[in-house]
């Protein structure tokens, strides 16, 4: 499974490339569907292009991403659109339109309350678990780690010769925590490709975007998230 992170944080000046819009992230998300991602990620924008949990920017979003593929849609929730816990609680309480499924960073304050107030609303949690943190730790003794969609094993090491290493270490730090979890595998920036390959090699799903890196295996600049979709299923197809 691969699935296409649109945009992350990123912003217009990080790569005309980067869908931000509810418009670009609709026609994004078509062209990557149709270059073999089965799942959408996205950072829904405010107007002024920062990362955004109200309502009415996480609904513009997903309804002009879901009028153009028919493949779950899911968003961030992460501290950095909305750095109060109690704050974000509210903001997922009062979304009209929900997400398929929304990523939790299991090393930011409030994530346990944060999934269990998804997991109410029927939104699936992928469990994010980054590499470097005391995430593994805490999603170990979580109640919640078995009703989890799924695990994201963010790997945050960007080197290209370490980061391999650094995602096998994640994943046994994870190995047992939530069985029949399915586990999603990726990196960012220069260890985006090289942990790709791994996740591959160990038959776990992936992504891949503009979110992730603005470039393709051979490291020159990627035109859109479709290019890289195509890139990662020409890599381990």
């Amino acid at each position: 499974m691969i699935q296409v992170c649109l945009n992350g944080a990123r912003g217009a000046g990080d790569s005309a490339a980067v869908p931000l819009f509810p418009d670009a992230l609709a026609e994004s998300a078509a062209e990557a569907v149709a270059a073999g991602a089965v799942d959408v990620h996205v950072h829904p924008k405010s107007p002024c292009g920062a990362d955004s949990m109200a309502p009415r920017v996480v609904g513009a979003a997903l309804a002009a991403i879901r009028a153009v593929v028919d493949v779950p849609v899911g968003v961030t929730t992460g501290g950095w659109a909305e750095p109060d816990p109690g704050r974000r609680l509210e903001r997922v309480r009062s979304w009209t339109v929900l997400p398929d499924h929304a990523s939790v960073n299991w090393h930011e304050p409030g994530a346990e309350e944060l999934a269990a107030a998804l997991l109410e609303r029927g939104i699936g949690v992928e469990a994010g678990i980054w590499s470097g943190t005391d995430g593994a730790r805490l999603f170990r003794r979580s109640p919640l780690a078995p009703r989890m969609l799924r695990v994201l094993a963010e790997v945050t090491d960007q080197e290209p010769a370490t980061a391999p290493a650094t995602a096998r270490e994640l994943l046994a730090a994870l190995a047992g925590t939530a069985p029949g979890v399915p586990v999603l595998l990726h990196g960012e920036e220069g260890g985006a490709w090289p942990v790709l390959r791994l996740a591959r090699e160990r038959g776990l799903a992936t992504r891949v975007g503009l979110e992730d890196t603005r470039c393709l295996p051979d490291g020159r600049p990627a035109r859109s998230n479709a290019e890289l979709v195509a890139a990662a299923v020409a890599l381990t197809g």
